[in-house]
């Protein structure tokens, strides 16, 4: 492709905006009760749910810093939209939040991912009272930098930043949502408050329409009773990276050799003669107390699975005291409650890595900066950042785009070009013509603007 020599650039058009895809996606918020929530959000200062929506629709269209929602000032955009506040209002309204308001915020969150749940069914497939739902949840550490950044700290990531804790939604048949979130000093240990995150995850998720098992996954840093007691008062499965203690690695040794099932894995080939998988990894399970240091109403009887990859070399000499088993082999071990046969456990368990890529689009969009040096402003940046990720999912299930990233959201969704037009009192709003996705864009307009029961989703 090559550009034209005969063009000439110049911004004197006021009808044009840049991402006339905000208009179904707030649209969707709106059925889904977003601005009468705000409603409830006590900041002092005026009008806060509107320039609460204007951080999200910032955040919706690509900005990552304070600076970046002046995006939503251009153009045609105060045609279409009521309420567009400039940066520098914006920067002065977070920094107004305290760690209760920011509190607000998140029920605020959890009330419209119930609403979405309503508005757009396939936000949550699958997860009736015959299917099942994975409750996962993580830490990461932002980087930051300046010194004025209060609440940064070196963490185990080594580098000097302030913590995240999220907790997500999903299913087999639906991408993640986003339940909970909540921003932590830097060297706060991965674990602190596992047990209130799960427990309100967990509440999220059956108010959001979540009425079958819920699985609760997490890996080794959430290894204790704070996690697995919790998901267990909420009749739960759990499903958690165990760490090598002593114990555990007692269980490990005593496996019978005969024990291990090979499984489907990476270059794994499947022997038709012998009806079996010819594979590096393997699978064994053993009964197992969990916490036995702990009172004895706090040990957990579960059972510990096992997944075992040959070493792709042989250890060096100072790697092979722990003896034959542990030199030929790593082994990744976990504990849980679940029903399920023990190759499909270990299946389930190691999709929990899905919360990785829900973490990796945040950083990729509202996350990439914490752009003030108040605490309690990038608590509040943290928490408008997953009302608009949950908003970005319900548009892509509405679109029939389900295993969409947030930036190919943006791209085939959100920030498409449109020119506005009046007519008969009545805007109108231009687009492209040859669109890819126009088919995928009108379907979500009419799931955002339906005024009846939501409509099937279908392309």
């Amino acid at each position: 492709m090559r550009a034209s020599h005969t063009i000439r650039p110049v911004f004197d058009d006021p009808n044009l905006v840049s991402a006339g895809g905000l208009v179904p996606a707030l649209r969707l918020a709106e059925a889904a009760g977003l601005y009468e929530l705000l409603e409830g959000v006590t900041v002092p200062s005026p009008n806060a749910g509107v320039k609460t929506a204007s951080v999200v629709a910032g955040m919706l269209a690509g900005a990552d810093s304070i600076d970046d929602l002046d995006l939503l000032r251009h153009g045609a955009m105060g045609r279409l939209f009521d309420g567009i506040r400039a940066p520098s209002t914006l920067g002065t309204f977070l920094r107004s939040f305290t760690y209760g308001h920011v509190q607000q915020l998140d029920k605020v969150s959890a009330a419209v991912l119930a609403g979405l749940s309503v508005r757009v069914p396939g936000l949550l497939a699958g997860a009736d009272a015959e299917g099942i739902a994975f409750v996962d949840v993580d830490d990461t550490v932002r980087e930051v930098h300046g010194y004025a950044k209060q609440g940064a700290a070196f963490g185990y990531t080594k580098v000097r930043g302030l913590n995240i804790q999220l907790a997500t939604i999903s299913t087999p048949t639906a991408s993640p949502v986003i339940a909970r979130a909540r921003l932590r000093r830097g060297n706060t240990a991965s674990a602190a408050g596992a047990g209130r995150m799960l427990a309100q995850a967990i509440t999220t998720a059956r108010a959001a329409g979540v009425t079958g098992q819920i699985m609760c996954r997490a890996d080794s840093a959430y290894y204790g009773w704070a996690f697995v007691g919790t998901a267990i008062r909420h009749a739960a499965w759990f499903s958690v990276t165990a760490r090598m203690t002593p114990s555990v690695t007692a269980a490990i040794t005593s496996i019978d050799p005969d024990a291990w099932q090979a499984i489907e894995y990476p270059n794994a080939v499947y022997d038709e003669t012998e009806q079996r998988w010819i594979s590096d990894a393997e699978v064994a399970e053993v009964p197992f107390i969990a916490f036995t240091s702990r009172r004895k109403h706090q040990h957990v009887d579960c059972r510990l699975i096992v997944r075992r990859v040959k070493r792709r070399q042989p250890l060096t000499s100072d790697g092979s005291e722990q003896g034959e088993l542990f030199a030929t082999y790593r082994h990744h071990a976990f504990i849980t409650n679940t029903t399920l046969p023990m190759v499909q456990a270990d299946q389930r368990h190691r999709d929990h890595a899905l919360v990785e890529q829900v973490i990796a689009e945040l950083k990729d969009g509202p996350l990439a900066h914490l752009p003030s040096g108040k605490y309690a402003a990038n608590a509040a940046w943290v928490a408008c950042a997953v009302i608009a990720f949950n908003i970005a999912r319900a548009t892509a299930a509405a679109a029939a785009m389900h295993t969409a990233r947030w930036a190919t959201l943006r791209t085939r969704l959100i920030n498409i070009p449109a020119r506005i037009a009046t007519t008969a009192r009545r805007l109108v709003l231009h687009l492209p013509t040859h669109w890819p996705w126009a088919p995928r864009w009108q379907l979500l307009w009419s799931t955002a603007t339906a005024t009846g029961p939501p409509p099937a989703i279908a392309i």
